[in-house]
């Protein structure tokens, strides 16, 4: 069952579909949505006060350019100074376009036959492909976008960006949108970069599409305030520390005591009631000085399998990998954890690393399994390059869940988090300045600490991405992009808490 906030996001094909059942199961014309859609676009062309300004329509054959030959119609309806550039082969247009174009032939609206000089009053509208692009860009239509791209002057996408495929990857060239209106939810296409670079201000516009032509299954979903404030467990009043949950922590070594304190402390930061951390003997100064709060595990040399045991069954939920170093030993420890775990285990970094290594560890039974690679550690894990991953983010991530039955937490700019036969979420929180030393460490952290606090495993992934990444929104505010480090992310997690508290 969806959330009452949750925000849906499709790609052109579930899109498509959805428009399909508008009209054939709810008797919605087609050309009833391309007026309401035309029109949100005259809104919102007023709602910037550019109305005044000179207005050319770039509108291609099909039915995105018919939106656009409406928009550039209604314009005229309105006397504004309004031109249409048409662009391909208008013997092969859609019927609706044909339709379009005729209404606009009644109201004597220019055709353009080239781009006119550079003005930086001119605002130009992109209606040539939309959602449909699905081929290299060329031609005219590839001069006249970069063209237009060099200049000055607004610029507004209707839908998507053209040359923006379904998945957010340019066509050869695409159009470089100040402002994009797309209709009823927001599209994959401008959620994944780089197309969400290409989209600028993305403004959701209703056509009468709602969540009865959708279908449940289909889609992505995007996390926003709202679901997170309704999902982060009430905390009882007559509560203890072991109310609050018990995570173990196996993290850090020589040199890497580091990573063991962001994961700790973001999960005691996030709720977490004890943290037991299990590190090398060498890291025991620095953890006691930085987080007295945490119950040190140490060993030298060497781990015990009974002592190992006895700590993984006093905890609510195991985090292994940040620091651990890649030794043999510790791929021994791997095993041990994954064989005798009987609580969720989180996996990063290192943990993620040893398992490329030996990934049938994966094929055995286990328990509730996150693992949260960046695209390098993901790349290992798939044995595939990390240009292919990026270009196939959202496949590889829900592949990989599929397979091995875990919760893929695929971090990038925009991070995707899949569910085996669930769903998969979009992360829009964030920003530039959290590709730092020690994030992931953090966001593994957070992750941990809001499944012992009494979130579900599968909620604990999306949702402990989102409140990553507003934290590290809260720290951009505080010292910009390019001061921003793991410390700070801390900090900001505390300050979303307050933020939901109050």
């Amino acid at each position: 069952m969806r959330g009452n906030y949750m925000k849906h996001i499709y790609n052109s094909k579930q899109m498509y579909q959805i428009e399909e059942t508008a009209m054939q199961q709810f008797f919605i014309p087609s050309m009833v949505l391309m007026e309401r859609a035309a029109l949100k676009v005259v809104e919102e062309i007023y709602h910037l006060h550019l109305e005044n300004r000179r207005i050319i329509v770039l509108c291609g054959t099909g039915n995105n350019g018919a939106d656009g030959i409406a928009v550039a119609r209604m314009l005229a309806e309105r006397k504004r100074d309004v031109a249409v550039f048409l662009i391909g082969d208008y013997t092969k247009c859609t019927e609706e376009n044909k339709r379009q174009l005729k209404m606009l032939d009644a109201y004597k609206v220019q055709k353009l036959m080239e781009l006119p000089q550079e003005d930086e009053n001119i605002v130009y509208v992109d209606a040539l492909f939309g959602i449909g692009c699905s081929r290299p860009i060329d031609g005219l239509a590839f001069q006249v976008i970069r063209e237009i791209n060099k200049r000055k002057g607004y610029k507004i996408a209707i839908d998507i960006p053209s040359g923006i495929d379904s998945f957010g990857h340019v066509q050869g060239v695409a159009f470089q949108a100040d402002t994009t209106v797309t209709f009823s939810y927001q599209k994959v296409a401008q959620a994944l970069y780089p197309g969400h670079s290409y989209a600028g201000k993305i403004c959701i516009a209703d056509i009468g599409i709602n969540e009865q032509m959708t279908d449940p299954q289909e889609g992505y979903f995007g996390i926003e305030d709202a679901d997170l404030k309704s999902k982060v467990p009430v905390r009882a009043k007559d509560g203890n520390k072991g109310t609050f949950g018990k995570l173990f922590v196996i993290a850090g070594s020589f040199g890497m005591a580091g990573a063991a304190y962001f994961s700790a402390k973001a999960a005691y930061l996030c709720g977490a009631g004890m943290v037991k951390i299990m590190t090398p003997e060498a890291n025991r100064i620095f953890l006691q000085e930085k987080l007295p709060e945490a119950i040190l595990s140490v060993y030298d040399g060497t781990w015990e399998e009974a002592k190992v045991l006895e700590d993984l069954q006093w905890a609510d939920a195991i985090l292994i990998g940040p620091g651990l170093g890649k030794e043999e030993s510790m791929a021994e420890l791997l095993q041990f954890v994954l064989t005798n775990a009987a609580v969720p285990v989180v996996c990063d970094a290192d943990g993620l690393n040893l398992l490329a290594d030996h990934i049938s560890m994966l094929l055995q039974p286990h328990t509730d399994f996150i693992l949260t690679p960046h695209l390098g550690e993901m790349s290992r894990l798939r044995k595939e390059s990390i240009s292919y991953i990026k270009e196939h983010l959202i496949e590889t991530a829900e592949e990989f869940a599929r397979d091995y039955q875990v919760i893929m937490a695929l971090k990038d700019a925009v991070s995707v988090c899949a569910i085996p036969y669930e769903r998969t979420y979009l992360n829009l929180s964030g920003n530039d300045g959290m590709a730092t030393a020690g994030s992931g460490d953090v966001l593994a952290g957070i992750i941990a600490g809001l499944i012992v606090t009494g979130m579900k495993p599968s909620e604990a992934a999306p949702y402990g991405m989102y409140l990553h990444g507003k934290a590290g929104d809260a720290a951009f505010l505080r010292k910009s992009a390019y001061s921003l480090m793991a410390s700070d992310i801390l900090d900001g997690i505390s300050e979303v808490f307050s933020e939901i508290q109050s």
